[in-house]
């Protein structure tokens, strides 16, 4: 009985956040399209929300670790859900995400995500996808902020394991800036697939930057040492056992 309302409970919270989605992006729409400030302003009300109502409708409860980065990084984060993208965005001054093409053509997020300066890639040409990543992200960060990427190009459920792509070393070497690791527990209480969410502590952790300069194999081999067992670390933290997973 209790899983029975927890699913409730997760399939109307999940109906009200997409909802407040589509009601936020368009009473800001007029003004995230003559200022980035507003797209900015939208974004972050929303993960604000999401975030509330989460801990009120479902029992999650979100905390973030680590010395949060204000200046302009990049950060390799460990991606399990939608909620882990939540909490960064909440947490840092300008997030801007690497992110798949196809979400460009998505109502609402499509126009948002092109005023913060998140920056599309085209998986399916991978040597060229990665140029034009290169390319844009320098254009891109003529404006401050932090650059989210997924080394694993993807959500991968707890437990999971999954290669670090070359993506995040090409971007640390282009850039020329600090990569700070971010590991996660969210996909715990908010899986990648499926309705039901579970209560508990969803954490961020921020983890200590690798400064420029490292070679690109031993820089992915730090940054996946680095995301891969604090993550572990935080899913055992809340009695989950990522090693049982098969």
């Amino acid at each position: 009985m209790a899983d029975a309302i927890q699913w409730i409970r997760s399939l109307i919270f999940m109906i009200v956040i997409y909802a407040w989605m589509l009601v936020l992006g368009i009473v800001f729409a007029p003004y995230a399209l003559f200022a980035k400030k507003g797209a900015l302003q939208a974004c972050k009300l929303y993960a604000r929300t999401t975030l509330w109502l989460a801990r009120w409708m479902v029992g999650i409860r979100f905390e973030v670790r680590g010395t949060v980065p204000v200046d302009e990084v990049v950060i390799g984060a460990k991606h399990q859900s939608f909620l882990d993208i939540m909490i960064i965005f909440h947490a840092v001054s300008h997030g801007k995400f690497i992110m798949k093409r196809e979400l460009l053509w998505t109502p609402m997020i499509g126009l948002y995500a092109r005023r913060l300066g998140c920056i599309p890639v085209n998986r399916g040409k991978k040597g060229a996808a990665v140029a034009k990543m290169v390319k844009d992200v320098a254009t891109e960060f003529a404006e401050p902020g932090q650059l989210v990427i997924y080394p694993q190009g993807t959500r991968v459920a707890p437990g999971a394991r999954k290669p670090y792509k070359v993506g995040a070393a090409v971007l640390y070497e282009g850039l020329g800036f600090a990569c700070v690791p971010a590991a996660t527990n969210a996909g715990v209480f908010w899986p990648r697939t499926g309705v039901m969410r579970k209560p508990g502590l969803a954490i961020v952790d921020f983890l200590d930057p690798i400064e420029p300069g490292v070679e690109r194999e031993a820089f992915l081999t730090r940054l996946e040492e680095a995301i891969e067992t604090r993550s572990d670390a935080l899913m055992r933290e809340v009695g989950f056992d990522p090693d049982g997973v098969h």
